[in-house]
């Protein structure tokens, strides 16, 4: 295997990420996986002393280190809406996103209208994700927690859950289905007990 192979193998690589990266609903993953692949074919264009090109994809490296630091400071810019369960509005967006909330939350009434609270979660005018909880005293029980899939990977939940802390809320439950939400439950803090996952606030 010659060095011209590899290095030719190298540049394929760099342009295959960044290809993917297009594919990406994640705005983080796409970002992410963009930055690797510009990363590589800024090496090689280097290498191969195309120097237009190496200043191109160094310059997409650093847009996108700045696109991502901004977005690990985005959950300052949440704001959490408490609304009726019969806000049009709400219905609105839940039928939007039905497909993938019934994908990732299967057996979920979203048209149970009895559900006591609704929380929207927004970022610059634009809502994010959707809770339908119901409330039991001081505690919460989480009928749905959903995030938009361009938000999936960043801190709503964070954003929500300070937000009922500060609404007097002891404890969130979550007793619905788990197997497209273990990570996300566990990285905020809920602990499986008593048949239920709990989140103490």
């Amino acid at each position: 295997m010659n060095t011209h192979f590899l290095i030719e193998a190298f540049g394929y690589l760099g342009s295959l990420l960044v290809l993917v990266s297009m594919l990406m609903t994640s705005v983080v993953k796409l970002r992410i996986i963009n930055t690797i692949g510009s990363v590589i074919f800024t090496i090689y264009a280097v290498i191969i002393k195309s120097y237009p090109t190496a200043l191109m994809n160094f310059c997409l490296v650093l847009i996108n280190l700045h696109f991502l630091w901004k977005m690990s400071k985005v959950e300052k810019e949440y704001e959490v809406v408490e609304c009726g369960r019969d806000d049009v509005l709400l219905d609105h967006l839940l039928d939007h996103y039905r497909s993938d909330i019934e994908k990732i939350f299967p057996g979920v009434d979203i048209d149970d209208k009895q559900i006591g609270k609704a929380y929207v979660v927004v970022n610059q005018g634009k809502p994010v994700g959707f809770t339908l909880a119901e409330s039991r005293g001081e505690d919460r029980e989480l009928k749905l927690d959903y995030s938009i899939p361009e938000y999936r990977d960043f801190s709503i939940g964070t954003a929500l859950f300070a937000y009922l802390k500060k609404q007097g809320v002891a404890r969130v439950i979550y007793r619905g289905p788990d197997e497209n939400h273990t990570a996300y439950l566990n990285n905020q803090g809920f602990v499986k007990k008593e048949g239920a996952y709990i989140k103490e606030l």
